[in-house]
């Protein structure tokens, strides 16, 4: 009987530890043969200096992403490159997320996946450290490989929330943060790094050097009142953190204007849709409907620059309201090209590694941001000044 138990908990378990990898995989069939050939983009501006790096086996995008845009924030700073470990503030996260679960009574998602709004929440907590003083891989594998951890995780606490016992230890947490040590590491109390001693709070305000207050997180809902907070619901909003509402168009006219002024951008976004091509490099909308195509138009899609539809606030909603826009994936936008069009798209650092034709970034059509993106987190100081004055910070 325990043993159909723990069956049925991995069962539960693997959909959402394993999205990631079955995503990428079902990604890999959006594709053309021939859309490196026929796609000519030109870099307009690139602001990105970090290596692409890999989330291997692992729903931790959010703090790829998150991280790589803190890393920019840094070269922007003027401080030189610091490689952040994203699994600390994955840890980190984990253990928040583990209260968030039990004060709940399980009744609030457990995995992976987290927000952009996570990785600064963990930074001004927990501090930061870096790639070389906690990897995270302390179980046999060169790279991020989840499932067993996971499952391991949501079953102690579900075997915390229904409590035997009729009243809660304080040994819980110990206990899950002894699993976290067995499969990412201890984190350490102090370690070396250039030649000097830090805890992770010092490297955090001496090295990486960054105001959390400084961060923003936004997001457009017409369900919502304009420029005030509004919750995103989304179900990897485990912390029930809440984003600034704005207007569709206002989205992107805040990438713009942060790029021009050497601010990169996290986002958050949908990539399930079939007109997003992780081995072309290449999102866009086209003009019709991809199920109403012939079968030949789906196999040239991304064989060059097409027609996009044009979208609406309300399409916006309608997808976001009707499960065909998910919150998906995090990701990091550095720059902006364009295609021999003349069609400007945002160059987007992914956390996939660099198997696909742009070693491992895309070119998103502005159209396709502005109707799948679900939150972008930036800079205030980056935000267009009209726009800032609605915010009221």
């Amino acid at each position: 009987m325990k043993f159909l138990q723990y069956m049925l908990i991995a069962l539960l378990v693997s959909p959402a530890v394993m999205a990631q990898d079955d995503l990428v995989k079902s990604l890999d069939k959006n594709k053309s043969e021939n859309a490196k050939e026929k796609y000519k983009f030109t870099t307009k501006l690139n602001l990105e200096t970090s290596p692409v790096k890999n989330q291997g086996s692992s729903g931790t995008c959010w703090s790829y992403s998150g991280n790589s845009f803190l890393e920019s924030e840094m070269l922007r700073n003027g401080s030189g490159f610091v490689d952040i470990s994203e699994i600390y503030t994955a840890r980190c996260a984990y253990i928040e997320r583990a209260r968030n679960y039990v004060r709940m009574h399980g009744n609030v998602g457990w995995g992976d996946g987290a927000e952009l709004h996570d990785v600064v929440q963990v930074y001004d907590k927990y501090g930061a450290l870096p790639y070389s003083a906690y990897t995270g891989l302390n179980y046999g594998t060169d790279k991020n490989r989840f499932g067993e951890m996971q499952a391991a995780l949501e079953g102690f606490l579900q075997g915390i929330v229904k409590n035997k016992n009729g009243k809660l230890t304080k040994n819980w947490m110990p206990a899950f943060k002894a699993a976290l040590d067995a499969y990412l590491g201890e984190v350490p109390t102090s370690f070396e790094y250039e030649g000097r001693t830090y805890t992770p709070q010092t490297f955090a305000d001496e090295v990486v050097g960054l105001n959390a207050d400084e961060y923003v997180e936004l997001s457009a809902f017409l369900y919502a009142p304009l420029y005030k907070p509004t919750m995103l619901m989304v179900p990897d909003n485990w912390s029930l953190q809440s984003v600034y509402n704005v207007k569709m168009n206002e989205l992107s006219e805040a990438v713009d204007h942060a790029l021009k002024r050497g601010y990169t951008v996290a986002w958050a976004t949908d990539v399930s849709e079939k007109y997003f091509s992780w081995k072309n490099g290449v999102a866009f909308v086209p003009e019709m409907d991809y199920y109403k195509m012939e079968v030949a138009d789906r196999k040239t899609l991304f064989d060059g620059p097409k027609p996009e539809r044009k979208i609406t606030a309300q399409d916006r909603e309608d997808a976001f309201d009707n499960y065909t826009t998910t919150d998906d994936h995090g990701m990091h936008i550095v720059g902006i090209a364009q295609d021999q069009n003349g069609k400007e798209y945002y160059m987007v650092k992914n956390s996939w590694g660099e198997k696909n034709d742009h070693k491992g970034y895309l070119y998103v059509s502005k159209t396709f941001f502005e109707y799948k993106t679900t939150a972008i987190l930036l800079n205030k100081n980056a935000l267009p000044r009209d726009l800032k004055r609605n915010l009221r910070f």
